[in-house]
């Protein structure tokens, strides 16, 4: 989304919404209801075929042992509003107060003690208890399961059949209606994640399924005494309470005997909503909207408890209350509990198939034989042995590969081996390097291959014995042997034409055109160019770099510079044919810095002048690609070229554009031709480049539509990047270009690469997603390839794989580095194969997941209506969760929703993607800011997808200000803003300061140095430099955010009910977005509702 947009306003999710014409929501009860905005999905509702009301006659339900009671059954302390579990109003979604509660690991039982996880747990059935009756059935609304395949979970106290207590139906107490009813909005489906509400339950060994479960009302809804009913989704397994960050476990109450009915509370409610929150009414089937007037026998607001009376009676119809954000699976939660968990040990990779820690968690890599997840990432590390089977999943088999990935100071870079003038040992079958996973044979004189098992010889001068297990006994002396990634230097075999490379050139090439002179971008990059010149890519310990450089200008004709270091001066050549490009000069337009320095100099002093009175509008841009190209061919050497571009090039010349922005496509079967180029010439320009080793990146400096799904075209196929920044000011911009320009041009790359990824028999790589050109079906081209790339590849099957044997993967990266010497990287990475499915959903992992599926979407606008691509996505989510459901998860009602433990996190990331600018755009997104994202997802890697579609809200006020570490995140919701607080949001491009209107004139005066709230400037985009605690911390996270991650971002101070709030709220995903994207739990009952599809 373009920062210099804003959009419009959201109401805040504690509000009544405002009334949309020609929306009439059923009313309840003879009486109106108040209407809302329709939501992206359907009503979800309408009963299910062939749901039993009962459950299946002689099967008993455990006795619910020593767990804590729901806490819905307890008291509200005098003076707190208590609420039902669903209900259409609009409720704050998290504990009001300031104590951050906490949540063990969904993939650990809870109660008092953490148990060790379980990692392969049989599915264990639900005991059912005895039939309900139909009252009993309504309540059974409110169970939302999300298991998980580590955790032993516990049944849930009164949520399974049987008599104790169970929750309050959504569909409010009416008699008769045990079958489903529909969720109102924000309602949705049970999600057993966690069933305990306060106190934590003692873990429950005895059941323990392969799911965690979560119930979705939580956070302390009243719940209907004695009402039991079948399992709703994901009441069936006990879990964390997805309502309260962390049990913190209060004593276990004494054990109920089966079959009593707890009617009155044992101890304190939970805090309930404070007492100016309206009441939460009920609400027709299927009506979606906001709190209607209250309703006959149904109080406005909840004051007290006085259902919960010490006397046992009969069931009181509570008020149901939206479905609580905290009872759904938390992002924030999972993240936590991660760190936590695995952030302290280091990740040793010497054990096949192990799932790594989150990106999100700091970790040591120990590599002892597969490569470090810095490198590789899969969407599942245990693949299913069949195509069959992987087809009944629909969990897509992927890699994100990042050959050259930048590693943290602790740990140590790829070692070289030379191998001399024999080069790296292969097989002679299937070209797979040496790795850990061959087998040496007959004594160490032959080796059979882990790819395609052909048997090879040793050369003699590889040999070496083996020990007792077979083992070579310098193993440990070769990295090729033991570890999981290494680098071999290249022969002359793998060069071009059977010559060593030259060092590669860097050519800058500035738009002297009129916008570039009057928006102050030349000038300013000439005088950085100066400085930075001294900062190129170096090997090693080399004292200067082998790097040389050109310069280029241009607009509607190209200047070339001779800088060499014997010139007094610079001398300019004038190329003005551009329909056939050539160089002018070979000697002296490709210089080493050191030797010209003076020259250079000069020249870069010079242009600002030179052109200082230009009144040329006009700019080329195809030429000028050409030319670089050119001049890189006649120097024998590959290279990257620096693009500085402000505007459309429509002066006559190869490549010429015209303007064909159209925002009427938009939701059209057209819409595609936005993201396609409109010209063939630029993907022939690029694949001359790629054969060249010609890398492009180009900087736009745009004021208006300059057709970025094209020009970005040559970049994206040579492995490039492309920055842009719209309407550039120097005054506000300069740092976020300087910044991104110093780090482009610093940066280690490797040239004129090729990749491929070989695969043990059985699977093999069949698509490829990422910047990069390919002439065959093996072969990923990369002009340039530097450490912030990734290429994904998805795998299929072409044969049945063996569970002992696993499956094996190996990226090799052949490349020239920026001294000239030609290398091969190697990764190696071995997977386990599974013929349980429940195996398969055990080792997935979502955020790479989620990566592979943007990509595919991403590429899928080229050809598809988005409609259509958002469809699939939707689809494809649901069929990976129904045949979990199906396969893995306990037998449960049909109203459950069960969510894989690894995978409880996909639909509120699914619906992230869904939402992105790509798939559906807001008003005031350009068709350039769409092209120009397109791109940039295409190549990232796992954590920057991460957090650009799940941006990061961290409140600044909450934590002390003397601790060094990051603040904790919350949730990206409207609902978790505190109008007293400070936040900072981040998604890797954007960084938001936002300021609450009720915030401390302290904590004012500390940052911003002003008295007052309506003194602070917004849009505000450096903060003062203050001498002060709070100032220096704010500051400090603010470089601290930035340094981790590939792109400069820029800071916007926002303020509360400012107009720049609305961009500001673009980016609180779990939130309705105004492009008509659904809110996280809209979208977990639209995702309940598509599973209940297929499974019926």
């Amino acid at each position: 989304m373009n920062v210099n947009q804003s959009a419009p306003p959201l109401p805040p999710f504690g509000q009544s919404q405002p009334v949309y014409p020609g929306y009439h929501p059923s009313s309840y009860g003879g009486q109106p209801g108040s209407t809302a905005p329709p939501t992206p999905y359907g009503a979800y509702n309408g009963p299910v075929p062939g749901y039993q009301q009962t459950p299946p006659p002689g099967v008993s339900r455990a006795p619910p042992s020593s767990e804590a009671p729901p806490a819905s059954t307890a008291q509200a302390p005098s003076g707190q509003a208590a609420y039902g579990q669903f209900g259409q109003g609009d409720v704050q979604n998290g504990p009001s107060s300031t104590v951050q509660m906490q949540r063990f690991p969904g993939s650990q039982p809870f109660g008092s003690v953490p148990l060790a996880p379980v990692v392969s747990q049989p599915t264990v059935l639900q005991p059912y208890g005895p039939p309900p009756t139909s009252a009993q059935v309504t309540a059974q609304l409110a169970g939302m399961q999300i298991s998980g395949a580590v955790a032993p979970a516990l049944p849930p106290v009164g949520l399974g059949y049987g008599p104790p207590t169970s929750l309050a139906s959504a569909s409010g107490s009416f008699p008769n209606s045990g079958l489903y009813g529909s969720y109102p909005q924000g309602q949705a489906p049970p999600l057993s994640q966690a069933q305990g509400h306060l106190g934590a339950q003692p873990p429950q060994r005895s059941a323990p399924p392969q799911a965690s479960s979560f119930t979705s009302p939580a956070s302390g809804g009243p719940r209907m005494p004695s009402m039991t009913g079948p399992l709703l989704s994901g009441q069936g397994f006990g879990g964390p309470s997805l309502s309260q960050p962390n049990h913190v476990s209060s004593p276990p109450p004494q054990a109920l005997p089966p079959g009593t009915q707890m009617t009155g509370p044992p101890g304190p409610p939970p805090p309930m909503h404070s007492s100016q929150q309206p009441g939460y009414q009920l609400q027709q089937n299927g009506s979606f909207g906001p709190a209607r007037a209250p309703q006959p026998n149904y109080g406005s607001s909840y004051p007290g408890a006085p259902t919960f009376g010490s006397q046992p009676g009969p069931p009181q119809p509570l008020p149901p209350k939206r479905l609580d954000p905290d009872a759904i699976p938390s992002p924030i939660q999972v993240i936590e509990d991660d760190r936590n968990n695995r952030g302290s040990e280091p990740f040793v990779t010497g054990v096949r198939g192990q799932v790594p820690p989150l990106v999100t968690t700091n970790f040591l890599v120990k590599d002892q034989g597969n490569a470090s997840p810095r490198y590789i990432r899969c969407t599942s590390y245990n693949i299913p042995c069949t195509s069959d089977m992987a087809k009944q999943a629909q969990v897509p088999l992927a890699a994100v590969i990042k050959p050259l990935a930048r590693l943290p100071p602790e740990e140590a870079s790829p070692y070289v081996v030379d191998h001399g003038e024999s080069g790296p040992l292969r097989c002679n079958r299937c070209k797979a390097y040496m790795c850990p996973f061959m087998q040496f044979v007959e004594g160490g004189r032959r080796f059979q291959c882990c790819f395609c098992s052909c048997i090879n010889d040793v050369p003699p001068q590889y040999f070496q014995h083996l020990d007792h297990t077979g083992k070579r006994v310098d193993a440990y002396d070769r990295p090729e042997l033991s570890l999981g990634s290494y680098e071999f230097l290249a022969t002359v075999d793998y060069c071009k034409n059977n010559k060593f490379p030259s060092p590669p050139a860097f050519i800058f090439m500035i738009d002297v055109s009129y916008n570039a002179i009057r928006s102050g971008l030349v000038r300013l990059l000439c005088e950085e160019l100066k400085s930075l010149l001294d900062f190129l890519p170096r090997e090693g310990g080399a004292e200067e770099s082998a790097i040389r450089v050109g310069f280029v200008t241009y607009n509607k004709v190209l200047h070339f510079y001779n800088v060499k270091s014997s010139l007094a001066q610079p001398q300019m050549m004038v190329v003005s044919d551009v329909a056939d490009m050539f160089v002018p000069l070979l000697d002296g337009f490709l210089v080493n810095v050191s030797e010209s320095r003076a020259v250079i100099t000069s020249l870069l002093d010079q242009i600002p002048e030179m052109f200082a009175d230009t009144r040329e509008t006009e700019t080329v841009f195809a030429p000028v690609i050409q030319a670089g190209m050119e001049a890189l061919k006649a120097a024998e050497c590959a290279g990257k070229l620096f693009l500085f571009h402000t505007s459309l090039p429509i002066a006559e010349a190869p490549g010429k554009l015209k303007n064909r922005d159209d925002r009427k496509l938009i939701n059209t079967d057209k819409e595609k031709t936005l993201f396609q180029p409109q010209t063939g010439a630029y993907q022939t320009l690029a694949k001359e480049c790629v054969a060249q080793g010609c890398c492009v990146d180009l900087f736009l400096f745009p004021n208006q539509y300059v057709d970025v799904a094209t020009l970005s075209v040559v970049p994206q196929l040579t492995g490039g990047s492309v920055y842009k920044y719209a309407c550039f000011q120097v005054e506000n911009d300069q740092e976020r270009f300087l910044s991104d320009l110093r780090r482009d041009v610093q940066k280690v790359v490797g040239f004129d690469a090729v990749m491929r990824v070989r695969t043990s028999t059985g699977i093999r790589a069949v698509d490829f997603f990422g910047a990069f050109y390919m002439s065959n079906t093996t072969d990923v081209e990369l002009a340039g390839l530097d450490g912030d790339k990734t290429v994904t590849v998805e795998f299929k099957h072409d044969d049945r794989l063996n569970e002992e044997s696993g499956a094996l993967l190996q990226c090799a990266l052949l490349y020239t580095s920026c001294a000239g010497q030609r290398r091969l990287r190697i990764h190696n990475l071995a997977l386990n194969c599974c013929t349980q499915l429940a195996d398969l959903y055990r080792n997935c992992e979502t955020d790479t997941l989620i990566n592979y599926m943007a990509k595919f979407a991403y590429r899928g606008v080229l050809n598809s209506p988005v409609k259509t691509v958002r469809d699939t996505l939707i689809t494809q989510c649901a069929q990976i969760l129904a045949c979990y459901r199906k396969n893995c998860a306990s037998p449960s009602s049909a109203g459950q929703l069960i969510l894989p433990e690894c995978m409880k996190l996909l639909p509120v990331y699914l619906n992230c993607v869904l939402k992105s600018d790509v798939l559906q755009p807001g008003a005031e997104v350009t068709t350039d800011d769409r092209a120009y994202v397109r791109q940039l997802v295409t190549s990232m890697d796992v954590a920057e997808t991460n957090v650009f579609f799940y941006p990061r809200l961290l409140p600044l006020t909450k934590s002390p200000i003397e601790s060094a570490t990051e603040p904790p995140a919350v949730r990206a919701s409207e609902e978790r803003l505190s109008n007293g607080d400070i936040y900072l949001l981040e998604n890797g491009l954007n960084l938001f300061l936002w300021v609450g209107a009720s915030v401390q004139q302290g904590v004012v005066q500390s940052l911003f140095s002003v008295s007052s709230f309506s003194q602070i400037t917004s849009g505000l985009s450096v903060l003062p430099v203050l001498d002060n605690p709070l100032s220096k911390k704010v500051r400090s996270l603010i470089d601290s955010l930035r340094a981790q991650r590939s792109r400069y971002m820029k800071l916007i101070v926002v303020k509360q009910e400012d107009k720049l709030e609305m961009l500001f709220k673009h980016f609180l995903v779990e939130d309705k977005s105004l492009s008509g994207g659904a809110s996280y739990v809209d979208f977990l009952c639209h995702m309940h509702k598509e599973i209940r599809q297929l499974l019926s």
